[in-house]
């Protein structure tokens, strides 16, 4: 616990706006692709094609929507940072997988690293000063 409490405080002096308009921008990302996802399911299919024998598929569509749609939403507002960023991680290395292990496609393997890099980031670093979380704790 002290880690984090440390690794707060460190981030907390350090955060800079750009770093925000980054999060903000991962959570639009986040809640476009979902958009994207649940209005085209057969995109949704061709990208899951590598995994399409696993057991369980269809539970890991609804969980890809549903993460990056509500974890857009609460990176947007700064709100369970790293709870939304801890939910994505999964999500984004089977894209990244997905992409090799299938065709490859160079703008989402693109797309894909640089936002799991960000959701890294946040998951690590926290949400910074300019956040719904930051707020709450002001007001505790």
């Amino acid at each position: 616990m002290g880690w984090l409490k440390t690794r707060n405080q460190w981030a907390k002096a350090h955060s800079y706006i750009w770093i925000d308009l980054i999060r903000i921008g991962i959570g639009v990302l986040l809640i476009v692709k979902g958009v994207e996802f649940m209005s085209n399911p057969e995109q949704f299919n061709l990208v899951m094609k590598p995994f399409e024998n696993w057991p369980g598929s269809w539970a890991i569509m609804h969980y890809v929507i549903s993460a990056h749609f509500v974890g857009g939403f609460f990176l947007i507002f700064g709100l369970f940072t790293r709870w939304s960023a801890a939910f994505q991680i999964p999500i984004l290395i089977g894209a990244v997988l997905a992409n090799l292990l299938g065709s490859i496609n160079s703008v989402e393997l693109t797309l894909a690293l640089v936002t799991l890099a960000a959701s890294i980031y946040f998951f690590y670093n926290g949400p910074g000063n300019r956040s719904a979380d930051s707020y709450l704790k002001i007001l505790k």
